[in-house]
């Protein structure tokens, strides 16, 4: 497998930190212009904040400008945060909405070719070359995921099965057949597909990849373990999302694995006190919030991800990385008063050999207080232990639950295939309550 980027990196990518701040502080004051100028949103936000334009002389200044939030985007539905006329916009995305109107997002003609160059430089730091065929198994759609990352290899000058999700039994017969390099897809929907090859008959790590592109949903550096080992492949984090522009955001470097490179000269990174709203140090954990350098069509001021990480030093390459996302601030469960994220039972549940990596967490309050059940599926090798087994593997799933997290929970164990799979990304948490 490889160890170093296969292909020359871009200039940008190893420029000096001086030259990156400085083509960041004259994109910046760009894309705040042209935010101010052609979207009323901003331009009454900004006033209400007592903020202009002319005020952003350092990149620190940014601070001083107000948060965008997805509320913004939906009580601007569907057009009201364009910064160019509608006829200029040449494609068109939105999220599910699932609670309530979809937040949509537009493109010009520039802006999905930044996105194209930004999901090619990507798919090159996962190790990808041109020539690479390469299986998208992202939906399609109104969804960025697969659009995204299909322009993002044809960019690169790979070969594009543009499979989109679902149909399993599909997706393994082509990649038997194929003989891709790459696929990009979610990671839980990735580990279905491994279930699906041994189903055939098929030994998943025996098959032609040798990268995985993994994003759309968290995911710890255990389950990138798992897949590595079922899959045989190099698994690799990519981070986007559509309001800010889709995948690739951020991208993971094959050579280091040690979280996703932020192309800072398209987006800039703050991170917040998710409480308070102050920006923290590189280092500290705290929200993730965005910056949009270069978009045309819709611009994003300081838009507040909910994406829980931290920034790092460069490594692999001269712009910043941030670390694995540990949750989001909206998916926090708060079980009698702790906090606790979905990844972090996750984590638990992979220290089990036993338990497969398929869960989630149903949350009820019968009378007055919460209760916290884990279901979570068994081995097809464990379903056959005896009950003793079996209730050994709940006994310390559930005293690991108490002691790490330091919230009780009931753990039940599911035959395999009973938890529902996912096509795009996995959901994790029930809330009764």
């Amino acid at each position: 497998m490889p160890t170093q980027s296969p292909t020359p990196l871009h200039a940008i990518e190893s420029a000096s930190r001086d030259e990156l701040q400085a083509l960041q502080l004259t994109r910046m004051q760009w894309s705040v212009k042209h935010a101010y100028d052609n979207v009323p949103h901003y331009k009454k936000s900004f006033a209400a904040k007592g903020v202009h334009p002319d005020d952003l002389k350092r990149l620190e200044d940014l601070a001083l400008f107000p948060f965008m939030a997805k509320g913004d985007l939906r009580d601007n539905y569907p057009f009201g945060l364009f910064a160019v006329p509608r006829e200029q916009v040449v494609r068109i995305h939105a999220s599910s909405g699932t609670t309530g109107k979809a937040t949509v997002v537009g493109y010009t003609k520039n802006d999905i070719d930044i996105w194209a160059d930004c999901v090619a430089r990507s798919i090159r730091a996962a190790g990808g070359c041109p020539g690479d065929m390469v299986h998208i198994a992202y939906g399609y759609g109104l969804f960025t995921g697969g659009l995204g990352a299909h322009y993002g290899a044809e960019r690169l000058g790979c070969t594009v099965i543009p499979m989109s999700g679902g149909q399993s039994e599909k997706q393994v017969q082509l990649i038997s057949d194929f003989k891709p390099d790459i696929i990009m897809v979610t990671p839980s929907y990735c580990l279905a597909l491994a279930e699906e090859f041994v189903k055939q008959g098929l030994d998943p790590a025996a098959s032609s990849l040798a990268i995985g592109i993994f994003g759309a949903e968290p995911w710890t550096n255990a389950m990138r373990v798992d897949i590595e080992r079922r899959m045989g492949i190099d698994a690799v984090d990519i981070y986007g999302l559509s309001e800010v522009m889709g995948p690739g955001v951020a991208s993971e470097c094959i050579e280091t694995k040690d979280g996703p490179v932020i192309w800072e000269d398209h987006f800039y990174p703050e991170i917040i006190d998710p409480v308070t709203g102050a920006v923290l140090p590189d280092g500290s954990e705290g929200e993730l919030v965005f910056t949009s350098l270069s978009k045309e069509a819709m611009p994003m001021i300081r838009y507040r991800t909910r994406d829980l990480t931290k920034l790092l030093p460069p490594t692999a390459r001269s712009m910043r990385r941030m670390a694995k996302i540990t949750g989001r601030s909206d998916d926090m469960m708060i079980i009698r008063g702790v906090n606790v994220f979905p990844t972090q039972i996750e984590e638990l549940i992979l220290r089990q050999p036993d338990l497969a990596p398929h869960y989630v967490c149903v949350i009820s309050r019968p009378e007055y207080l919460d209760e916290l059940e884990v279901r979570v599926e068994m081995t097809l090798q464990f379903v056959h232990a005896d009950a003793d087994a079996h209730h050994a593997v709940t006994r310390q799933l559930t005293a690991d639950i108490k002691n790490l997290i330091g919230v009780s929970a009931n753990v039940e164990l599911t035959l395999p295939g009973t938890i529902e799979r996912s096509l795009g990304k996995a959901k994790r948490v029930i809330d009764r309550r």
